[in-house]
């Protein structure tokens, strides 16, 4: 087990208690810096302010950045304001946004005139932009060139930061209008020829994103073209910041976490909290209301069960079935839904190819009805064999209705939940909310109407 590994709140407590700060000095110091965000973040305020005072300016900045923004609002509450902005202070640009996002206006009021005036300016600016855009991910914290300077220059300009944080894998080289000409790789600049102009080797294509851009464009633009970050530009082509990679890792792990939510019928919520964190009253309202909605549509179901209340009192045969095409029925929706939805997020299915879609659904459809279709005979003939029937119906015929009814409410199920994300997306919604229990309700009703139509039909 490495030293690191040993960390935990109740050590840094116990080192606090008994005076021994050089020893947890040196432990955080050499700690990964989320691990010592993780066991800091367990501790009381007092023990954080302490620990933290033993690290220096930088640290401080990092591992509070990675601390949970809940544990973050906490500790501001509870110290200084004057202490909590140098610790703020110091904080990567795009991490210190997000924790001034989340306070309340009379807390950041409250900070404001404790921050120096250039990271005042930042926060101010940053925070301006929508949290759901590029601006509202992208961090200032970069390394930038000029074209005519050399590579020996550069690097020296490079070793010469006086900040820690800047992200100094790419560097950007701008004019002297701020304007982005191109960026070079820390790589490429250390191998290139020391005498060799920056804007000779720069490359001069490059990937960008506007600050209004859907941060979710952004995270797919990082994907793509496998970039460490994204340069985010204005409409004069000025360098306004970057978008790390771990910011789209994030981006796009709290996107499928909305989806997942909405896919399952579960309100997503604004604020940043795990299952954990997340009250027994905050599940509830997450919960309720999809599940009320569907509650009054599926009274409809209900309703088409007893208006065939007559033709299931003469052949109470066909209820025992009725669970087996629903379910089915459901399924196959939920499939449909599922690939349709994760086709249009990756970007492979296009709105305007709507036409398209549902004929190849459908082609598919017909194939699995088939199958269950052909299941669905055998299951009844082997299940009801005994089954004492009012003449004239018998099992084979019984059986060939309720296949019947499966293998056209296959088909209806999965045109249904391919069709519906494709036209939540029309109207301008997230295909996600036409999802699981949306799909499984819509196509409950469809299926009932099938199989107590199809039996009138053939039966009555």
């Amino acid at each position: 087990m490495t030293k690191s590994a040993r960390l935990s709140s109740e050590k840094i407590e116990a080192y606090c208690q008994s005076g021994q700060t050089s020893q947890l000095a040196e432990e955080l110091t050499s700690a990964p810096v989320a691990e010592a965000a993780e066991a800091l973040g367990q501790t009381d305020n007092e023990t954080l302010l302490e620990a933290l005072s033993l690290l220096d300016n930088d640290r401080q900045g990092q591992v509070f950045a990675l601390m949970d923004i809940n544990r973050q609002i906490d500790f501001f509450r509870h110290v200084s304001k004057k202490r909590f902005a140098r610790i703020f202070e110091h904080m990567p640009s795009d991490n210190r946004a997000d924790t001034f996002q989340q306070l309340n206006t009379h807390d950041q009021a409250t900070l404001l005139p404790y921050l120096i005036p250039d990271v005042r300016e930042n926060v101010l600016n940053l925070s301006s932009y929508p949290f759901d855009s590029a601006g509202g991910i992208m961090s200032t914290d970069y390394a930038t060139l000029h074209p005519e300077q050399n590579c020996d220059e550069a690097l020296e300009r490079v070793r010469g930061r006086e900040s820690r944080n800047r992200m100094i894998y790419y560097l950007y080289v701008l004019d002297s209008e701020s304007q982005l000409l191109g960026f070079i790789s820390l790589k490429g600049l250390v191998t290139a020829d020391p005498g060799e102009k920056v804007g000779n080797i720069m490359y001069k294509e490059f990937a960008f994103a506007h600050p209004d851009e859907d941060r979710e464009s952004v995270a797919a633009k990082i994907e793509k073209y496998d970039l460490l970050a994204l340069p985010v530009i204005n409409r004069e082509n000025q360098l306004l910041g970057i978008v790390h990679h771990d910011d789209a890792i994030e981006v796009i792990r709290t996107e499928q976490t909305e989806d997942m939510e909405k896919f399952m019928g579960i309100i997503p919520g604004s604020e940043i909290l795990n299952y954990h964190q997340t009250g027994i009253l905050g599940h509830f309202k997450k919960r309720v209301i999809w599940l009320a909605i569907l509650v009054f549509v599926g009274f409809f179901s209900g309703m088409i069960i007893q208006y065939y209340e007559n033709a299931l009192a003469a052949l109470m045969i066909l209820a025992v079935y009725i669970p087996m095409v629903a379910d089915t029925g459901g399924n196959s929706g939920s499939q449909a839904a599922t690939v349709v939805i994760r086709a249009m997020a990756l970007g492979e299915l296009k709105l305007n190819n709507w036409a398209r879609i549902l004929l190849k659904e459908a082609r598919i459809s017909l194939l699995l009805s088939l199958v269950l279709g052909f299941l669905a005979f055998l299951l009844v003939m082997v299940l009801s064999y005994r089954s004492n029937l009012p003449i004239p119906h018998s099992i084979p015929y019984i059986a060939f209705g309720v296949a019947l009814a499966m293998a056209l409410q296959v088909i209806t199920a999965t045109v249904i939940g391919a069709g519906l994300p494709l036209l939540v997306k029309r109207f301008g919604g997230d295909p996600a909310i036409a999802a699981s229990p949306a799909i499984t309700t819509a196509v409950d009703i469809t299926g009932l109407l099938i199989y107590f139509g199809m039996a009138t039909l053939l039966f009555f």
